[in-house]
């Protein structure tokens, strides 16, 4: 019995430290069984307070996996560096299952109410007490880089909202540019979202605990806005190609590479080189249907919906399917062209504000008092 708890023991804790290695301390995607079993089983577990509702009940819920997966990965490794010093005390000396438990524990977390005699277990003591405060000021320097992230990531989705409406939904970044004439922004923005694409793509990888972050409102999602803001510059190259900025291709390239350092990360298999003749989930159909909203809105086209629907669906297959099943995964807001999800509901629509202009009437306000 002293054998197997003091192999146990090893197991236990070698298991405990790379997870905490390859969570907090090695700057690259490795993946953590013990870290996606537990955001599974939270995620679970929070939808079932939802299971009756739709989207917005899901939110609700959801709300609180982040700082649930942050608590819960401490207490698992804590958890399991006990549960490793106490069967390698029990294998180690006379001592019973509760003492040496007891003694680990004592250890670990520093209240020095109980130790050992011998010298060997003298040093499991001193391991163990090294190991409790090390772990906690790991997590707690690990807190403000994912904030920062975080931070830089919901500005530039807040930002986006004017532009693309709430949900985001790429043919609606091109039509309000259009009915307002600032179609000249576009270059901007698809430059912002490069940069924010290869800053996120590095970030959501090393740290995948900032996908259950959510966004402050609803029917925000930085995964539905990276793609929307892909869908708008790979439809602006398919419909005017001559007159799309070079930024659009920088955007989308930015944009794929990304969700598949991510999809490396989480471990979701894709294509690294599909041809652009596979066939996507999108319809032509709901394709049309969006450009005839654009030439509505004011949009010059320089193809025809099936002339450019080819070279859109090129530009598509490169991230559509990893898109999917991150929104799904991570339980984002059901916008169009963004897959299916595990809840019940249809797509949202973004709402576009009311065009109120003096003359057609609105009332004015009344006068001051004098």
């Amino acid at each position: 019995m002293e054998y197997i708890a003091g192999a146990a023991g090893v197991l236990v804790l070698a298991l405990v430290l790379t997870s905490i290695l390859r969570t907090l301390v090695v700057p690259r995607g490795l993946y953590s069984a013990l870290v996606f079993r537990l955001w599974w089983l939270l995620r679970r577990a929070l939808r079932l307070r939802a299971v009756r509702g739709g989207y917005d009940a899901i939110d609700r819920a959801q709300t609180w996996l982040a700082p649930l997966m942050l608590v819960g990965m401490l207490a698992s490794w804590l958890a399991g560096a006990l549960l490793g010093f106490g069967f390698l005390l029990y294998a180690l000396s006379p001592l019973s299952w509760t003492t040496a438990f007891r003694e680990a524990g004592s250890s670990l977390f520093t209240l020095g109410f109980a130790s050992g005699a011998r010298l060997k277990l003298s040093v499991l003591d001193f391991m163990a007490a090294a190991t409790g405060p090390v772990l906690i000021a790991l997590q707690i320097a690990y807190l403000p880089t994912l904030y920062a992230a975080y931070n830089r990531r919901e500005l530039e989705v807040t930002l986006l909202q004017s532009r693309a409406g709430e949900p985001a939904w790429g043919p609606e970044i091109l039509a309000r540019q259009w009915l307002v004439d600032t179609e000249t922004a576009l270059p901007e923005l698809y430059r912002a979202w490069e940069r924010l694409a290869s800053d996120m793509g590095e970030s959501h990888s090393t740290y995948p605990i900032l996908l259950t972050f959510r966004s402050p409102r609803p029917h925000r999602s930085w995964l539905v806005g990276l793609v929307a803001v892909m869908d708008a510059a790979a439809l602006q190259l398919a419909l005017a190609p001559r007159l799309a900025p070079p930024e659009a291709r920088l955007a989308l390239r930015a944009g794929f590479t990304a969700l598949r350092d991510i999809a490396r990360a989480l471990r979701i298999p894709f294509d690294a080189d599909p041809s652009p003749s596979t066939p996507v989930r999108l319809t032509f159909a709901e394709f049309d249907a969006a450009v005839a909203m654009l030439e509505a809105a004011g949009f010059r086209s320089g193809r025809t919906a099936e002339e450019a629907w080819p070279h859109f669906r090129g530009w598509r297959v490169n991230y559509e399917a990893i898109a999917y099943e991150l929104c799904r995964r991570c339980d984002a807001v059901p916008a169009l062209w963004t897959g299916p999800r595990d809840f019940a509901g249809g797509a949202i629509p973004p709402r576009r504000p009311v065009d109120r202009r003096p003359g057609e009437g609105r009332p004015e306000l009344p006068p001051a008092a004098g």
